[in-house]
Formats: C-alpha cells, sequence, structure tokens
C-alpha cells in the first residue's frame, strides 16, 4: 500500500465497457509528512474519496482484489481514506 493525496478527476466517455460506472482520479504519492513526492497514478476509487483527501492506494494484481475492481482493467485503486496517522519522531 502506498499513501498518497488526491489531486484530480479523470473523465473519459470513451472506455472499455468493464471501466463503465469507475470513478477515476490522479494520486500524488506522499510522504509520512504529507510532503507531496514527485510522479502521480490515475487510481480507480473503491471507497469515495475526493481531491485533496490523503488515501491509501495499491498497485498491481492487489489493485484488481477490491469489489468495485474485481475482474476490470485497472492497475491502480483507492482501498482507504486515511483519518489520521501516528508515527515516532
Amino acid at each position: 500500500m502506498v499513501l498518497g493525496k488526491v489531486i484530480g478527476n479523470v473523465w473519459a466517455t470513451r472506455k472499455d465497457q468493464k471501466l463503465t460506472g469507475v470513478k477515476l482520479l490522479i494520486v500524488r504519492t506522499v510522504d509520512l509528512d504529507y510532503k507531496e513526492k514527485d510522479g502521480f497514478v490515475v487510481a480507480a476509487d473503491s471507497v469515495g474519496a475526493g481531491v485533496g483527501e490523503i488515501v491509501l492506494y495499491c498497485t498491481g494484481s492487489s489493485a484488481r482484489q477490491t469489489e468495485a475492481t474485481e475482474n476490470r482493467p485497472v492497475d491502480a485503486v483507492i482501498m482507504a481514506i486515511v483519518d489520521k496517522l501516528d508515527k515516532d519522531a
């Protein structure tokens, strides 16, 4: 799992039928202090996340393990919205 911040939406009116109804969000990776890092991913949203929220996402075959993404052509999925993060030092 990777920590990220939702920074935008993706709209695609023409897409594979298996993506119909899937909300796509742009997620930038962040560090433990929520500082944005280089790079981003377009992820399918399985939890109702929105712009500005800190989320957990995964990629690869794990991205197809949620109810919302099973048997769909996705390589990244948001599977949690982070409420709080505690860390030592």
